[in-house]
């Protein structure tokens, strides 16, 4: 059941009337039903998986809990008769057992993502050493259907259960109430990747029925729907089309499919999201927010600081983290500052722990080598412009251009570029393919293709190309009015007349103008196949 769809929308209005109608303590036992009946339409086949990543990880997390409330207790009954010595050895082997917990439970439901998403992907890979050194056997592939949302539940309940472990939150004790929290039927497709310490209280509390919090979550879905079926689903028909012939479609169409494509990718997966947020506002439960205009950024750090937030700071706290401070990293800092100096000391465990997640987030977009090639381009851009740091300071320092508007154009047009060609690695099936026609456009000698008409043979006619004009300028104009704060804030100080015009206008442009397929229903997100 797609966001756009017709039934989407049935579903989620019903959901919204039966919300407010129904007593408050029961409205979070309305949203389980809802998102297990939202689940089951998805696929009845997928239950078992989410059924198997709650339970286990519910019980991880009440074990651990238990664990660490027996050892306060052992060790507040023991204070004056235990020695420091024996204090530390019972901490040590209790450790040991929640480190045991932990660890059995992440491999399970890890090894389930594993198995579902990248059996295939490491089979065919297999098969491709098999076949160079000339061995004619091959392995059959498993052919398993990825289970609706499975790296967002999974990566959520792993962050829920990380935390227990390191008595950030304590364990849910409601096994239902927890179901709930991994299940949740908007976040389910593209996230945002929730924290329960955030919507602990978010998501089980009463919420009373008010007008402006409804009415600001039903305008955050407005908009959702208008980025996605005005200009993602509209360019969606030319980036199919540009991407589908290589040969054809490179040399002076590459910058072209660089710049459809990443307009396309952020109206399509911001346009989700505010669906996702906006609905759950509309119910008064409050969200993490996932981008922060993140085409406005100066640089590439900058930009993944404000691109899939949720995404970034979990692998930040779960991997960057645990990886640069564990004891291995440790040694292997003392034995680099001993032999290679102290400059090497600090950088090599950056290196490795940001190389780390560069690769885990590649696996985790995709199970191709284009995604991994993609992670480990964004990691050697991002270790070069860090040791590329003192040359900037140094020119700054020399030239006083830092803080002037060019400058700061130039750097936002810069990272631009440099987000839309590493964009192009999400494109096409192969890195060969990529790298072809990325290379193609320095020595391309069909610029004419740009200005003899060969772009209205992609699939979009001259109004379209005016439409697309209109919603990239009003996504940009939004962009930059909400730098001074909240834009349905400002809007809701004008006179009701103007705010009523403004929202029926933003309706009648998605009526008329979305991009419909077969019956009517939006295609799908991309973010889906994440």
């Amino acid at each position: 059941m797609l966001f756009t769809s017709y039934a989407f929308i049935g579903f989620a209005a019903a959901l919204l009337l039966l919300y407010y109608c129904i007593p408050k303590k029961a409205q979070w036992v309305l949203l389980l039903a809802a998102s297990y009946l939202f689940y089951a339409i998805a696929g009845p086949e997928f239950l078992p998986y989410i059924f198997a990543t709650t339970a286990t990880v519910y019980l991880a997390a009440r074990l651990l809990e238990r664990t660490a409330d027996k050892q306060a207790a052992c060790l507040k009954a023991h204070k004056a008769d235990w020695s420091k010595e024996e204090k530390k050895a019972y901490k040590g082997k209790q450790k040991q057992k929640r480190l045991a917990v932990l660890i059995l439970c992440l491999l399970f439901n890890l090894g389930i993502l594993a198995v579902v998403k990248y059996s295939d992907f490491f089979l065919s890979n297999v098969n491709g050493i098999l076949r160079a050194v000339g061995s004619a056997r091959t392995l059959s592939f498993l052919g398993l259907a990825v289970p609706l949302g499975i790296s967002f539940y999974t990566f959520q309940s792993v962050g829920y259960l990380i935390d227990v472990y390191r008595g950030a939150v304590r364990a849910e004790r409601n096994p239902f109430r927890f179901a709930l929290f991994v299940s949740f039927f908007p976040q389910l497709i593209q996230g945002p990747i929730g924290r329960y310490g955030a919507l602990r209280e978010t998501l089980y509390g009463p919420h009373r029925f008010d007008g402006k919090t409804v009415a600001f979550g039903l305008e955050r879905v407005l908009w959702g729907y208008f980025k996605k079926m005005v200009v993602a689903d509209r360019l969606l028909v030319a980036v199919t089309a540009l991407v589908s012939d290589t040969q054809l479609y490179s040399g002076a169409y590459a910058p072209v499919i660089l710049l459809f494509y990443t307009v396309q990718l952020y109206a399509d997966f911001t346009g989700g999201i505010d669906i996702t947020i906006g609905l759950a506002e509309a119910m008064g439960i409050r969200m993490q927010e996932n981008f922060l205009r993140p085409y406005f950024s100066k640089s590439l750090k900058e930009y993944w600081r404000r691109w899939h937030i949720s995404m970034c700071s979990w692998f930040r706290d779960y991997l960057f983290y645990p990886i640069s401070v564990s004891p291995g990293m440790r040694r292997l800092t003392k034995f680099t500052r001993r032999h290679f100096g102290e400059r090497a000391g600090k950088r090599l465990p950056l290196y490795l722990s940001t190389a780390a997640v560069w690769f885990a987030t590649g696996v985790w977009h995709g199970a191709s080598w284009n995604f991994i090639v993609w992670g480990m381009c964004n990691w050697a851009v991002l270790m070069l412009s860090e040791e590329c740091e003192p040359l900037y300071k140094k020119f700054h320092t020399r030239f006083s251009v830092g803080k002037t508007f060019p400058y700061k154009l130039f750097r936002v047009a810069r990272t631009f570029a440099l987000v839309c060609a590493l964009n192009l690695f999400d494109c096409y099936a192969s890195v060969a393919d990529t790298g072809r026609v990325f290379f193609s456009m320095f020595t391309a000698s069909n610029w004419h293709v740009l200005r003899d008409g060969s772009l209205l043979e992609l699939g979009l006619a001259p109004a379209d190309y005016a439409v697309l004009a209109i919603g990239v300028l009003l996504m940009l104009a939004v962009s930059l009015l909400q730098r001074r704060g909240s834009l349905r804030e400002q809007i809701l100080r004008r006179p009701y007349p103007v705010r009523f015009c403004l929202w029926f206008g933003l309706f009648l442009l998605v009526l008329l103008l979305g991009a419909y397929g077969f019956g009517y229903d939006a295609s799908q997100f991309i973010y889906n196949q994440f």
